[in-house]
């Protein structure tokens, strides 16, 4: 009897040993391996996204505080890649969020959550990050990563943008995994959206002979499967229809993603101006002229003497000279790129299309200012009006990767250039000032600039004898009142009988608002 219990017990075991067994070959433990990170960020959707070693459901819990996450989006599908949608979400509000398949919490602390972007066309303060050529996972990118974050200090960035050659050397998965994804997985990629262009180095993700000249054709590359764009207009601007190229707005800033390298209807490049994206720029920028700011931006720059040269690589000199005319036509107000592995900047020019050689400042340049705004020599800020359609050009490539100049670096073009520090830029935007502020690897702000727009007014008021009027300078900064010394950048004055002038300006005496004011009856 002891015997025919040992036995039963024993094959009891050797079953539950075995059904465990089946159960975990069937049910593995669920783990994150990649991300979450956020895109086609809108003022009232988000995409998170995020990866995980084996194929479950997806599950998303958000709320607007940490404590209280019971909206939940739910997709069935057993799939490796999650890509979940939220939608119905108020316009520039904090939603913290979790991730999960339907029984396991994948993540979600007090560090998931995001802001929705602004509602379109809405003034307010803005910072958008720029990183340039920067899936290296060198030291570099990482002190970059970490200067921007410490510079930011607690506040939040609105988004993030990429300027292409965003994982070394060929754009592999592996290569976006180790040299992007896992660099920027505990800050950047879960609180912030980002909105990547691509580069040539994202266009070689296949170890044969050939291979970015096919990818260039049939956009077959990792850097597309990784990344989701809002290629309905879903983030704003025209439909492009294609993950290529697109656009979308942050309150009053409209930006165009653009891709310098792949090949639209397997033929057109960038600087093929009757190619598709090319007349989808000119139909998005004819339908965004209403915007404040219009930024533009792409891999390859039209001027640079650093690691690559602008005059002797054609695809430089064919972006100069067929493309950037159509975005200063339109009045694009700032073009960023990268590339070539350092900093340049120029100031607000316009009309450059040749050779360095054919550069002239005194022709090209609509500002000889340095545009710092600091009180310096020469320093005001660029000024721009409806008659007056200048460009900065600014280069940004060495979050990541840096170094390399050709002979007679920089390009007489730049006001200023730096090969041997990396950085990345920082964009603040409120209402018509734009500051773009380059943060080095050290912490260093090595170059800034500010831009306005529609100031230097001149006013003119009909009004009621002793009737209050509020007079408003047309920038933003520091402000000194004609009237007793006032320092706001709104007064409230009574109206004198006959003619009254008033003026603001600001501490560096370099912008200058007139009101004048005449009494009727």
């Amino acid at each position: 009897m002891g015997i025919i219990r040992s036995c039963l017990l024993t094959g009891i075991l050797m079953a539950g040993s075995l059904i465990a067994a089946a159960q975990s070959e069937e049910e593995p433990t669920v783990s994150l391996i990649r991300g979450p990170y956020l895109q086609s960020g809108s003022a009232h959707g988000m995409t998170i996204r995020w990866r995980t070693n084996t194929a479950t459901r997806s599950r998303v819990q958000y709320g607007e505080t940490k404590e209280n996450t019971d909206h939940m989006v739910n997709d069935s599908t057993l799939t490796t890649e999650h890509i979940v949608r939220l939608e119905g979400l108020q316009p520039h509000t904090r939603y913290y969020y979790k991730i999960a398949d339907f029984t396991t919490l994948l993540q979600g602390d007090s560090a998931n959550y995001f802001y929705t972007l602004p509602e379109q066309g809405k003034e307010g303060m803005y910072r958008i990050g720029v990183f340039g050529d920067c899936g290296n996972n060198s030291v570099n990118q990482r002190n970059v990563k970490q200067s921007v974050l410490k510079y930011l200090d607690g506040n939040y960035m609105d988004a993030w943008i990429l300027l292409g050659d965003n994982a070394y050397n060929s754009g592999t998965d592996a290569e976006f995994q180790a040299k992007f994804f896992n660099v920027y997985k505990d800050d950047l990629l879960k609180q912030y959206p980002m909105f990547p262009a691509p580069g040539n180095h994202d266009y070689n993700d296949r170890d044969f002979p050939g291979a970015a000249a096919q990818a260039q054709r049939t956009h077959q590359t990792a850097y597309y499967q990784n990344f989701s764009m809002p290629t309905q207009g879903e983030s704003g601007g025209v439909p492009s229809n294609t993950q290529a190229f697109y656009s979308f707005d942050i309150g009053n800033i409209h930006f165009l993603s653009l891709d310098s390298y792949g090949k639209e209807d397997q033929q057109y490049r960038l600087y093929d101006t009757t190619g598709p994206q090319v007349q989808w720029v000119k139909r998005d920028l004819e339908a965004n002229r209403n915007k404040q700011w219009v930024i533009a931006y792409w891999h390859h720059p039209p001027y640079t003497m650093g690691s690559h040269n602008s005059d002797h690589e054609m695809e430089l000199v064919h972006i100069r000279e067929n493309f950037i005319r159509i975005l200063e036509r339109y009045g694009v107000d700032m073009v960023l790129c990268g590339h070539s592995h350092d900093y340049e900047r120029t100031r607000l020019m316009k009309g450059h299309y040749g050779m360095e050689a054919t550069y002239s400042a005194a022709q090209h340049n609509l500002s000889q200012s340095s545009g710092l705004y600091d009180g310096s020599e020469n320093s005001c800020p660029y000024v721009k009006d409806s008659s007056n359609h200048g460009t900065v050009y600014v280069l940004s490539g060495s979050a990541g990767k840096l170094g390399g100049t050709q002979p007679g670096y920089p390009h007489d073009a730049m006001q200023y250039a730096n090969a041997t520090d990396g950085g990345a830029t920082m964009l603040e935007v409120q209402g018509n000032r734009l500051d773009l502020k380059w943060i080095c690897a050290d912490g260093v702000i090595r170059d800034h600039f500010t831009l306005m727009k529609e100031v230097n007014k001149h006013t003119v008021l009909h009004v009621k004898a002793k009737s209050k009027v509020i007079l408003t300078a047309s920038f933003t900064g520091h402000y000194k009142w004609s009237e007793k010394g006032q320092q706001t950048k709104s007064i409230t004055v009574v109206a004198r009988p006959g003619k009254k002038e008033y003026t603001v300006q600001d501490d560096e005496s370099c912008v200058k608002d007139t009101f004048t004011i005449i009494t009727t009856k």
